[in-house]
């Protein structure tokens, strides 16, 4: 079901009104059954994965807990009777029994992921290599289904089993309720990727309808269509155009492609985030930002900041820091420090830590090698920026550019480039041709290329690149007021007339503008292939 159909309206039309009609305390328990009806309408065989995963972590959590739980009362009333080593032991014990749960709960729901969304991957290469050593036969294909933002789901599964396992937290006692922190409907299609501790505060309480909560999650999902609609299916349409002929859209509409994808992408992207986050508002129910002006970003861990924030955040708490601070990376780190010096030596835990990650980031997004190469490349190009710091220090040393107008600038429109240059992976899905086209950037780059008649050639009018211009400078306006507090406030604070005109004007915008109809498709929106 597309945010952007009749038939999602229609559905979320339903769920707002028979929501606040029902009392307070039926008000979580129909969202539930909300999420698994709009869940089924994607595929009733999905219900079945969603279910799995909710039923084997929430008892796996809850075994953890109550153990905890248990073991803290009983030590409490022995601790004095036991010398240290007992005291120790029996944790140790403790600890071991946990363990046994928590890994297998995480291995489960994991193993279900990687064999859902990897195994025709594994098999490829599989067959890749058996191609390799002159044997034709290959292995079979399989036909599994993958569930709908499985990624996403599964990942905020075993966060919260990771922090009820690390006691951050009890573990929730109604299986319903911890359902619906796994199921709610408007982030199943592409996140965010919420923390239980967050969701959890606003998820279950009971909602009045207030006017300003209300209007604000409409005025949300309103500017998600209008990102969605107005410019991300629009500017798709010469994308889809250049990434499939790159014989003939080399050079310079390489280079335009890039551009025009960095834009879809965050349109479209952050357009599905604004809908979901609109949505749980109209609810009174508070979702985790996603996104904080990215290509206001001036480098590329400031990037990872502010883009897919729920998403790095998770990697590096569930997969960095435990990595980097386990007893084998101690080991590594001690053996490194004693072969290469303590420089360098204190480098490679860090390095080797953020080398998992990346990959683990590039797999999560696909099952492909594109995505692995794209992590990794983001890998190289933080790591390098890391070992060139003196250099920047020496530079801002014996030129005072720092802080000013001029750098800054330069410093954002860098890391576009390198941000749009490393998604071209994403664009071309394929690593020789990926690196084809960039190089055609520079040999081939002939601004000769640029009329607009080849880009009318790609599918859309001079009209429609207008739109996409105009739209591009909302777009930047919106940015710019954002830097000094919330839009919506800024607008909710003026007058009726003045609030009027704007949101009906976007409104309109949105509804004339949209690209839908002859020429166009609703697209599905990119991340709910993850």
């Amino acid at each position: 079901m597309l945010f952007t159909s009749y038939e999602f309206l229609g559905f979320l039309l339903a769920v707002f009104v028979i929501y606040y009609l029902l009392p307070g305390k039926a008000q979580w328990p129909f969202l539930l059954l909300a999420s698994y009806v709009f869940y089924f309408i994607a595929d009733p065989r999905y219900l079945i994965f969603i279910a799995l995963t909710s039923v084997t972590t929430f008892y796996g959590a809850k075994i953890i807990s109550d153990k905890k739980e248990s073991f803290a009362g009983w030590f409490a009333d022995h601790k004095k009777e036991m010398e240290k080593e007992e005291r120790k032991a029996a944790k140790a014990k403790e600890h071991k029994g946990e363990k046994k749960i928590f890994l297998a709960i995480l291995l489960l729901n994991l193993g279900i992921l990687a064999v859902t969304k990897y195994t025709n991957f594994t098999i490829a290469n599989i067959n890749s290599l058996i191609s390799a050593f002159g044997n034709a036969e290959g292995l079979s294909f399989v036909n599994l289904v993958i569930p709908m933002g499985i990624s996403f789901y599964t990942f905020q599964s075993m966060g919260y089993l990771i922090d009820v396992y690390n006691g951050k937290f009890p573990a929730q006692k109604n299986l319903f309720k911890f359902a619906l922190f796994v199921s709610f409907f408007p982030q199943l299609v592409q996140g965010p990727i919420s923390r239980y501790a967050d969701l959890s505060q606003t998820l279950f309480e009971e909602h009045r309808a207030n006017f300003k909560t209300i209007s604000f999650g409409l005025e949300r999902i309103l500017w998600g269509f209008f990102k969605k609609l107005v410019i991300a299916d629009r500017i798709l349409v010469p994308v889809k155009a250049i990434i499939a002929d790159p014989g003939s859209y080399n050079g310079f509409y390489a280079f335009a492609g890039a551009m025009f994808y960095a834009l879809e992408l965050y349109c479209d992207f952050t357009g599905g985030i604004d809908i979901t986050i609109g949505v749980a508002e109209t609810m009174g129910i508070k979702v985790t930002e996603n996104f904080i002006r990215p290509y206001f970003s001036k480098n590329i861990k400031e990037y990872w900041n502010r883009w897919h924030i729920t998403m790095g955040t998770w990697f590096t708490d569930y997969i960095f820091y435990p990595i980097s601070a386990s007893q084998f990376m101690m080991k590594v780190s001690k053996k490194s420090r004693a072969l290469l010096g303590n420089n360098i030596g204190k480098r490679v835990p860090v390095y080797l830590s953020s080398f998992i990650v990346w990959f683990t980031t590039g797999i999560w997004h696909g099952a492909s090698w594109n995505f692995i190469v794209w992590g990794l490349g983001n890998f190289v190009v933080i790591m390098i920026s890391q070992e060139l710091d003196p250099f920047y220090r020496w530079f801002h040393s014996k030129v005072n550019v720092a802080g000013t107008t001029g750098w800054k600038a330069f410093q954002i429109i860098r890391t576009v480039l390198i941000m749009s240059s490393l998604r071209m992976f994403d664009c071309y899905r394929d690593v020789p041709l990926t690196f084809k086209m960039f190089a055609s950037i520079f040999a081939d780059f002939r601004l000769s290329q640029l009329n607009l008649q080849a880009f009318i050639d790609m599918g859309i009018t001079a009209q429609d690149y207008l739109v996409v211009f105009v739209g591009l400078i909302i777009l930047f306006a919106v940015s710019m007021i954002q830097r000094s507090g919330s839009v919506r406030e800024k607008i909710y604070g003026l007058a009726a007339l003045p609030q009027f005109v704007i949101y009906y004007s976007l409104f309109m915008i949105t509804i004339i503008f949209g690209a839908y109809g002859i020429g166009f498709e609703a697209s599905q929106f990119i991340y709910n292939q993850f």
